[in-house]
């Protein structure tokens, strides 16, 4: 049994915490024999363990503590501290591994909620499990998300050789906003998703780069940006924004364009990598034998 898992890049400007969209890069778990112990074959770099303190198991025992230990081989092209959900990429697998192992039968609505519990907020989440774009709120420990088409775009990521971890991009953020800035950063909001819903990106774009709640905040941890967003406006770029918490920055641009700009920004001789993307619409995968 294989289960694979997309990236996903999260807020997309001011959907803070809320909104995320699956693309094509994936985690792939291969789950082989049955084991005395669990055992977790990877590439990762010997910082990620191999055994039951594994992210993957240690959510899957935390669903279902019981599970017949197996052997795996985990593959990711999905890069670690980059903006592009990796965590909670492994997170979602190891809730499919309890669900898959344990029988659950679990729904998707179900693995959200056990998702965003462990993760603390869905956007990253919820598009790994149902792919698109997936607009989420979580109050009270409830989650509710619609999840809809992304509008016929490309993604071109630049991802850097740097890592940043989300607690570091947190720290930078405001412990709070007056109620005319929340007022404000809220109906910005508001139009993006409204944009994204009917199609319209140029609006979508302009309100994507018009984001209050964090960007203008993080923006300074991530040196690429600016000249990445002065490239993409030169090609008529609908937005350039931070994916998740950084230091990924992803531009949002019309398809016959995107060969250009990547030659572009290739060309800037950045430390990073020059990544076209798409949307992922499937979500979760399961491959059985």
């Amino acid at each position: 049994m294989k289960i694979i898992v997309p990236a996903t890049s999260a807020n997309v400007g001011p959907g803070f915490d809320s909104v995320g969209v699956a693309l094509s890069k994936y985690l792939e778990i291969q789950v082989l024999e049955p084991s005395d112990s669990w055992q977790v074959d990877h590439d990762l770099g010997e910082e990620i363990p191999s055994d039951e303190r594994n992210l993957l198991i240690a959510t899957a025992l935390r669903v279902k503590g019981d599970l017949q230990p197996h052997h795996l081989k985990m593959v990711s092209d999905v890069p670690l501290a980059r903006g592009l959900g990796s965590s909670s990429s492994v997170i979602v697998a190891g809730i499919e591994l309890s669900n898959q192992l344990g029988n659950l039968e679990l729904t998707a609505d179900q693995k959200l909620d056990i998702a965003t519990e462990i993760e603390g907020h869905p956007d990253n989440v919820a598009p790994a499990i149902l792919g698109n774009l997936v607009i989420s709120s979580y109050v009270d420990g409830h989650v509710n998300s619609i999840v809809a088409d992304f509008p016929e775009t490309a993604f071109v990521a630049f991802i850097p050789n740097y890592e940043l971890k989300t607690s570091d991009s947190r720290g930078v953020l405001p412990s709070e906003m007056s109620y005319k800035e929340a007022v404000a950063a809220s109906s910005i909001a508001n139009v993006a998703i409204a944009a994204l819903l009917t199609g319209d990106l140029e609006k979508a774009g302009k309100a994507i780069q018009g984001d209050l709640f964090h960007e203008r905040f993080r923006q300074k941890l991530v040196k690429e940006f600016a000249a990445i967003k002065e490239v993409a406006n030169q090609h008529g770029a609908y937005a350039t924004y931070l994916s998740g918490a950084g230091p990924t920055v992803m531009v949002l641009i019309k398809q016959e364009k995107e060969a250009d700009l990547v030659k572009s920004l290739e060309a800037l001789n950045l430390d990073g990598q020059v990544c076209p993307l798409r949307v992922d619409t499937r979500g979760i995968v399961i491959e059985k034998d």
